[in-house]
């Protein structure tokens, strides 16, 4: 027993040496310390092992799990590299991450702002801002930029700009022109948003049993899915369940 709790100890002292000598965040001695040996072993495989083993994949591990232990990480980080040089790239990187955290009216402020002069056509950031304006229920100031991004040639004219463009006319009472781009969306966006929202979106005008054929598709979509993607696509499919009752 004992030379349990000694080796559970060294291993937690080890860990918290780690976090000092390396700069990492000080949120990790306090779950070192309250969380003897469990707290160490999360910082392992957190930010050790991801180190060794290197690669994207790695990383992604590494961003994963200290956006779980802290969410609000990127955007305080995100919010310091746009006061000191306040680039596009910078306050995009803001708006992000505003945006991943609920504050849509700051980040639809933010991309107000970046779309100025040289980056006043910009296809990534018109989009982004016409999101937030939906997600804040102004389609009708979103939708004058997703038909100007549409007009802009074949490149602009994406699944995900053909999604926005469904959610504003819809929200506009557009209902056979949203039909056309959801459905457009659903067919061609990767991943599960767009079958979601289609579902959504179907079900809202009350068309339920083409709402649960949305539903039946995507489940068969996700069961082909590999088993570690599922969970990032179950609150997708929780919605589209919801609006197919």
């Amino acid at each position: 027993m004992f030379p349990v709790l000694g080796l559970s100890l060294i291993f937690s002292i080890v860990m918290c040496v780690h976090v000092v000598r390396t700069g990492q965040a000080m949120y990790w001695l306090f779950i070192i310390l309250m969380f003897p040996w469990i707290g160490a072993l999360i910082y392992l495989l957190a930010v050790i092992a991801p180190e060794f083993m290197g690669g994207a994949k790695a990383q992604q591990m590494k961003t994963a799990a200290r956006q779980a232990l802290d969410p609000h990480r990127e955007y305080r980080e995100a919010s310091r590299e746009a006061e000191d040089a306040p680039t596009v790239a910078n306050l995009s990187r803001l708006a992000v991450a505003a945006s991943g955290l609920g504050k849509h009216e700051e980040a639809e402020r933010i991309y107000a702002q970046a779309l100025q002069s040289h980056y006043a056509d910009d296809p990534t950031l018109m989009l982004a801002r016409a999101n937030s304006l939906i997600e804040l229920g102004r389609a009708a100031e979103a939708l004058p930029l997703l038909e100007a991004l549409g007009q802009q040639g074949e490149k602009s004219r994406t699944p995900q700009t053909a999604l926005a463009l469904g959610r504003a006319q819809a929200a506009l009472g557009r209902t056979e022109e949203a039909d056309v781009s959801l459905r457009w969306a659903a067919a061609h966006m990767p991943g599960f948003e767009g079958m979601a929202r289609y579902a959504v979106f179907l079900g809202e005008s009350g068309r339920k049993a083409e709402a649960r054929e949305a539903l039946a598709e995507l489940d068969k979509r996700l069961s082909k899915t590999h088993p570690r993607f599922r969970r990032e696509a179950r609150p997708w499919r929780d919605m589209a369940a919801a609006a197919a009752g």
